[in-house]
């Protein structure tokens, strides 16, 4: 046998990044669908718990649906998920102007979160201010509580943070529990995404 250490990830926190197919041709018409609700909607991305964006007909929405509904098969494969599971998606659109932003939260009665992104502005209006700044990126924070305290460059098990900046046509999925924020906006092009839930349809043999 030989003497060679083993190494095993425990409580594994997993973040899915997918470009989904298809995303060039429909993102044009889905930016044009949010604009029109968000117009006729007062506060709409606020207003999270107004209805479920997939039950509006539109077929643009319909190939979302179909290509997350995939993108969660996926990513409970790769959990290790090997029984049938049902789910349901609740989805609302958010449509983030010049200064606006979301706050550090998360999902609660969801067992999976995820933002599929239908536009990204590209640079800022204001040249300036804070060199940190990252605007429209969204961070992810470490679940462990004061898991940083004794964080060392180099090793990503105590990087409190998460930081990345998604790009128009992917999706990105993770653990509803994980807290998350969404950097302000500084442009005069809208940040517009669609973010959903994964509400699983319970039974008992999901019980560990």
């Amino acid at each position: 046998m030989p003497l060679v250490p083993e190494f095993t990830a425990l409580w594994p926190t997993t973040l899915m990044r997918h470009a989904l197919p298809g995303a060039e041709a429909a993102n044009p018409v889905l930016a044009e669908l949010i604009e029109g609700m968000d117009a006729a909607q007062h506060d709409m991305t606020a207003d999270y718990l107004a209805g479920d964006l997939f039950d509006h007909p539109h077929p643009a929405l319909g190939w979302l649906k179909s290509c997350l509904d995939r993108a969660v098969l996926d990513y409970a494969r790769h959990a290790g998920i090997d029984y049938d599971l049902e789910w349901r998606l609740q989805a609302w659109p958010n449509l983030n102007r010049f200064g606006d932003y979301h706050n550090l939260h998360n999902h609660p009665h969801s067992w999976l979160s995820g933002t599929y992104y239908v536009q990204m502005p590209g640079g800022t209006a204001r040249e300036g201010g804070r060199s940190d700044r990252d605007p429209n990126a969204i961070s992810f924070f470490d679940p462990r509580p004061q898991a940083n305290m004794l964080a060392i460059k180099g090793d990503p098990q105590v990087d409190p943070e998460h930081r990345l900046l998604p790009r128009p046509g992917e999706v990105l999925i993770w653990p509803a529990f994980l807290h998350h924020a969404v950097h302000v906006n500084l442009s005069q092009e809208p940040r517009i995404s669609i973010s959903f839930n994964v509400v699983l349809r319970w039974k008992d043999t999901y019980l560990p």
